[in-house]
């Protein structure tokens, strides 16, 4: 039997915050150790990937994954969240818009730059989010964080909505593009939706909706939406172990890899036993010599 260890990618419906979708995982997979590997605004869909079990642990080493999305930025109206939830921030404008005016200024996003965060957002000020000050009428100040864009392009334009691809580094705020991205314009913007595609080495054509999940659950097979914890990180090398090594690696002991299938420069170590389970994580101290640093 497989054990409930690894992640779930599910394909967040709007309406609903991460926070939901971790609670319906956790009833569905009867387990309170489920937890999300990056938030999604509400009105957000897509790529919400979900830890299980023993994997939950892993967490530590997904924090800086790479996001993609697909989005539309309506010019003419910019709102106070810089999304479709917010209130209208001063008045409408027309706002016809051309590939040729949004070339350049979409150029000007790519790369790296400071981005200032929304003022509604999960982004805590002295350990609170700043969402709950906003609604609380509370003064948000936040400070700019550097971010990187990989990817901005145009995908197609129809009045005054563009649809977008963005590929960006962890942290990036796509409504925040949107709405810097209408400052330029000097006619407002916001963000009227956002589907992420991919988060990390987890895609859209991995995910699962709630309704299907919720199908497998009652049939008591939800492990066939789950990768198991053993294919996760497939950046670390992979070394099988017996179980008397296996038994040692529990017990905190440095464990040796074979130099012709471990890169001598990799810094991380997958240590997986012979039927097939994720034992530990190692980390280089010497040539080909990695101690666990987390244990399953």
């Amino acid at each position: 039997m497989m054990h409930m260890d690894g992640v779930i990618v599910v394909d967040k419906p709007a309406g609903m915050t991460s926070h939901d979708v971790v609670s319906r995982m956790r009833r569905l997979a009867n387990t309170k150790k489920i937890g999300h590997l990056g938030t999604l605004d509400p009105s957000a869909t897509g790529v919400l990937p979900l830890v299980i079990g023993r994997a939950t642990r892993l967490a530590q080493f997904f924090t800086r994954n790479d996001k993609e999305y697909e989005g539309v930025i309506r010019f003419g109206q910019a709102t106070t969240t810089y999304d479709a939830d917010g209130e209208l921030a001063g008045e409408p404008v027309a706002a016809a818009i051309t590939r040729e005016q949004l070339e350049p200024l979409v150029a000007s996003f790519r790369g790296s730059f400071q981005q200032m965060p929304p003022p509604v957002s999960a982004k805590k000020i002295a350990g609170t989010p700043a969402y709950k000050l906003a609604r609380q009428n509370k003064p948000v100040v936040l400070q700019p964080v550097e971010v990187v864009v990989f990817a901005f392009e145009i995908l197609s334009i129809e009045g005054c909505d563009a649809r977008v691809r963005v590929h960006c580094s962890a942290g990036t705020y796509v409504r925040s593009i949107a709405h810097d991205l209408g400052q330029k314009l000097g006619a407002g913007a916001h963000l009227v939706s956002l589907r992420r595609t991919a988060s990390g080495a987890f895609g859209i054509s991995q995910a699962h909706t709630l309704e299907l999940l919720a199908e497998f659950a009652k049939d008591g097979d939800l492990v066939q939406a789950l990768i198991p914890a053993s294919e996760l990180l497939p950046e670390f090398p992979a070394e099988t172990v017996d179980s008397t090594t296996a038994n040692f690696i529990r017990q905190g002991r440095d464990f040796r890899t074979s130099p012709f299938r471990t890169p001598s420069a990799s810094r991380y170590v997958k240590a997986i036993s012979e039927d097939g389970q994720l034992v530990a994580i190692g980390e280089a101290r010497l040539p080909n010599v990695y101690h666990p640093i987390l244990v399953l």
